[in-house]
């Protein structure tokens, strides 16, 4: 059994920036850490990369914390994807199948258009999302539950 890992930087930066974008003033890295449930030294070193792309500022001392840099309708989930994620969603084996094989001979060709044609879909829909997308949506689903 092969067992790879994915990352969650990809979520937690979405869930960070529409964190700030629902805030009034900055937000610091404790108050973060306990929305995402996880480490304040990972959400620093994730703020620290938004901040470096120009997603968000960050201010020290006592009133300090993190706030978006600029509008939530101008950040989309695909620059943020871009950011903190591998470009390539699926790798092909590095070393090169046995030509004498019917499958191995058509396999790579095969498997590289269908990973551009999922690649170019992922990064369509997600360059169609905004933080500003998501904080509504966020929105709608406490309406939603405060209904119920």
């Amino acid at each position: 059994l092969i067992t790879m890992s994915t990352s969650s930087r990809f979520a937690v930066a979405v869930h960070i920036l529409t964190l700030l974008a629902s805030a009034e003033g900055p937000v610091p890295s404790s108050l973060i850490a306990g929305s995402v449930g996880t480490n304040p030294a990972l959400i620093r070193r994730l703020v620290a990369q938004l901040a470096d792309a120009g997603f968000v500022t960050s201010q020290m001392g006592a009133t300090g914390g993190a706030t978006l840099a600029r509008p939530a309708e101008t950040i989309s989930l695909l620059d943020v994807f871009r950011l903190v994620e591998s470009p390539v969603l699926i790798a092909l084996p590095p070393n090169a199948p046995n030509p004498a094989c019917e499958v191995g001979r058509e396999i790579t060709g095969v498997l590289e258009r269908v990973t551009e044609r999922a690649q170019s879909a992922l990064e369509a829909e997600l360059a169609a999302q905004t933080i500003a997308s998501i904080l509504n949506e966020v929105g709608h689903a406490q309406r939603r539950r405060r209904r119920a």
